[in-house]
């Protein structure tokens, strides 16, 4: 039941290329980054990922987007990755844009069996109707586009309304950044870290977690546990400068007063 490894390197060095991730994280909070940074150095590519966004320029998930590693891309938001957005326009990535709420449903039902479920969000636009650019030409032209989606009508509070079928998602391996992990697996996340990360391990048929502290089994109350270890394949502890590595993705200060 010890699922700890050694190092970030030894716990990603089965990913093959052409691997599909799901990948915790929301912006800069939350990231597995030693994970990722573990999988860069191994050189693979053609990699399928699923998170919430594609990390920002050169940082996060950013970091295998500027290498080329990514083949495919489904988030909910490019975002602010400038890199993301030149790659995605110029045809170099497919990008399967995703409702937010969505995007995290999509991921909790491949993690618990359930194939498909109908959703109001995005009945009766782009989402449900299709046409939404998936990869462009290097002439600017739409070569790829979102196909139309099932739409029924349910009677929900007396009211009926169309909802749209959206399927499940599930991923060769998970990725996620817990602050604090067991021998067993178990995690739980911090505040603001704990986004889409329990999600994204439950959708990985295999799932890596990256934790900042790494506890004995039982040091975990039942009610502190945000993923439970069933969940979660291997565990990897980092070090002290690896915790601490948490870049801000916006600074704003006020003005200083003249004179101070």
């Amino acid at each position: 039941m010890d699922k700890t490894y050694a190092s970030a390197a030894e716990a990603v060095a089965d990913i093959p290329s052409g691997a599909s991730l799901a990948v915790g994280g929301f912006g800069l909070s939350g990231v597995p980054i030693v994970l990722i940074r573990a999988l860069l150095a191994r050189g693979v590519d053609r990699l399928e990922v699923v998170s919430n966004n594609c990390g920002v320029d050169g940082w996060g998930l950013g970091e295998l987007l500027s290498a080329g590693r990514i083949r495919r891309v489904i988030a909910s938001y490019i975002g602010e990755n400038k890199e993301f957005a030149r790659q995605y326009l110029g045809g170099e990535v497919e990008v399967e844009l995703t409702p937010q709420g969505t995007l995290a449903e999509r991921l909790r039902a491949g993690g618990v069996g359930i194939p498909a479920f109908y959703t109001a969000t995005g009945a009766g636009t782009a989402v449900s109707d299709g046409g939404m650019p998936i990869r462009y030409a290097p002439d600017g032209s739409v070569a790829e586009q979102s196909s139309p989606k099932e739409l029924r009508p349910f009677d929900i509070f007396g009211r009926s309304k169309e909802y749209v079928l959206e399927t499940a998602i599930s991923t060769d391996f998970g990725l996620v950044r817990a602050a604090v992990g067991d021998r067993h697996g178990n995690l739980r996340f911090e505040k603001s870290a704990r986004n889409f990360n329990p999600l994204a391990g439950m959708a990985g048929r295999v799932t890596i977690a990256e934790v900042d502290r790494l506890v004995e089994p039982g040091e975990l109350g039942p009610d502190d546990i945000h993923l439970p270890g069933i969940y979660v394949d291997r565990v990897v502890e980092l070090t002290a400068d690896e915790s601490s590595d948490l870049p801000i993705e916006k600074v704003t200060v006020r003005p200083r007063p003249e004179g101070r």
